[in-house]
């Protein structure tokens, strides 16, 4: 069988990633007061176990009112730092997998309740509900309250919030931070039509709408060790009439890239509720490929990517240069052993699980370091 290409090796930055499959971040909602708990202890510890290059923290706020949900993770104090500390640690114990973190503000739709609770907006002064911000005094659905526009210091406040967290970051030891500019939240409702409707240097034309999502990027470039590597997470389009546009994300992507990002993550909508999404295997794909062919950078394609053969495709074909799993490996934690066994190749396993390579696949497992 001719070598796989979805398990070979890329140097982002200084990182060099075992192979082409990340684990995308995940929210869990299962945070108190922003502290990670013996929930993403298990959650990730067994992630870090699944043999892929990359493990990345859910969405993280940069401030108590970043938050998605009263149960979201963050890293802006000392108690938050902590927490995240001790589940780092606890994983790099038994695991050398490299891992991110993807820095968030969540805006206009954050002060939510848990998905499973239905996931309705807290208004204010409600019980783990707070008041919202976002580029501009328009609600995300008619039955959200709208967020204050924010102001000039409104704006150091969360740049300087992102700095400081990417400070912890480092502080941790983290590899990799990736900026959340998707799925609508502060920094893509700053670059969309649909919610920034500013008149001033923030608004506007795109070099406006790019402005501050850009000043973000170098105020974390700037606070994060120059030799770790930064991504940047965009919705490839909002798919809807009037909405943030593929050729803008392209655009966009190669401001990013001019400031120093080194990869470019290309997901998809989140910023108005009649968005028309084309779900299907691999529909995001397109998107990745489109970014992909104005950068130099590498690019990550996400979104119903479940099997080997069509991972393998997206890598071998150029489409991206990584592919990320988000609900493929909740589903099946162990998806690159198995993608490693359909396609000839080998993966990293712990030494308590050698024992369970199977039969029919004698090289599967690396040898043991």
């Amino acid at each position: 069988m001719p070598q796989s290409r979805l398990f070979t090796p890329l140097k982002v930055r200084n990182l060099t990633l075992d192979n082409r499959i990340v684990i995308a971040p995940m929210c869990q909602y299962s945070a108190v007061d922003g502290c990670m708990n013996d929930w993403h202890q298990m959650h990730l510890g067994q992630l870090a176990q699944s043999g892929a290059a990359l493990l990345t923290i859910e969405a993280t706020a940069v401030l108590p009112e970043a938050r998605i949900s009263y149960g979201d993770v963050g890293l802006y104090d000392d108690a938050t730092q902590a927490a995240m500390g001790r589940v780092i640690d606890s994983i790099r114990r038994w695991s050398d997998m490299p891992v991110a973190v993807q820095l968030n503000h969540a805006g206009r739709k954050a002060s939510t309740q848990k998905p499973w609770d239905g996931g309705a907006q807290i208004a204010p002064g409600q019980p783990n509900g707070w008041p919202t911000v976002g580029p501009s005094a328009v609600a995300f659905r008619d039955d959200y309250v709208p967020p204050a526009a924010l102001d000039k210091e409104g704006l150091r406040r969360i740049r300087d919030g992102f700095a400081a967290a990417a400070r912890r970051a480092a502080d941790l030891g983290i590899d990799v931070i990736q900026i959340h500019a998707a799925h609508g939240y502060l920094l893509h409702q700053f670059m969309s039509p649909v919610s920034n409707r500013r008149t001033d240097e923030y608004g506007g034309s795109l070099d406006n709408r790019a402005r501050f999502p850009l000043e973000v990027f170098d105020a974390v470039r700037a606070a994060f060790p120059h030799d770790r590597a930064i991504s940047v997470r965009i919705s490839g389009t909002d798919w809807v009439p009037g909405g943030f546009t593929i050729e803008e994300a392209q655009a966009i992507s190669t401001m990013f890239e001019a400031h120093g990002a080194d990869a470019i993550h290309v997901s998809s909508g989140g910023s108005h509720p009649d968005q028309q999404i084309p779900v299907g295997p691999g529909y995001q794909v397109p998107l990745a490929r489109a970014v992909k062919s104005v950068v130099k950078i590498p690019v990550v394609a996400v979104g119903l990517i479940t099997d080997p053969l069509h991972a393998e495709a997206i890598i071998g074909n150029g489409d991206a240069d990584l592919v990320a799993l988000a609900r493929t490996v909740l589903y099946d934690p162990r998806w690159p052993w198995h993608a490693a066994a359909a396609l000839g190749a080998q993966v990293k396993a712990a030494n308590q699980y050698l024992r369970c390579q199977p039969s029919l696949y004698k090289e599967l497992f690396q040898s043991p370091r």
